[in-house]
């Protein structure tokens, strides 16, 4: 069964595509462009639709999303962890 969706693996999220992500489970993950899988442990609860650490980021580095440049992060963010308007904003404003 498939958890979340990363586009290419030079992306540093993945999208949730399942209900009821808990800190402690353990996720498979698909890689689109390579059509291989990976797996992670959720290091927090992480509602469908939103992403997932796929790698740590650091603040003031760029988050890429499907190959594209989706904000910059504004709290450090290990890997399985939600990553969301908590920690990545936008650099458009």
């Amino acid at each position: 069964m498939i958890d979340f969706v990363v586009h290419d693996e030079g992306d540093s999220v993945g999208v949730v595509v399942v209900e009821g992500v808990e800190a402690g489970a353990e996720l498979t993950g698909w890689i689109m462009d390579q059509d291989r899988d990976i797996t992670f442990r959720a290091a927090s609860d992480i509602p469908i639709g939103h992403k997932l650490a796929i790698k740590p980021m650091k603040t003031g580095e760029t988050v890429l999303k499907y190959g594209v440049d989706i904000g910059r992060v504004v709290a450090d963010i290990a890997v399985g962890e939600h990553a969301h308007v908590h920690n990545i904003k936008t650099k458009r404003w």
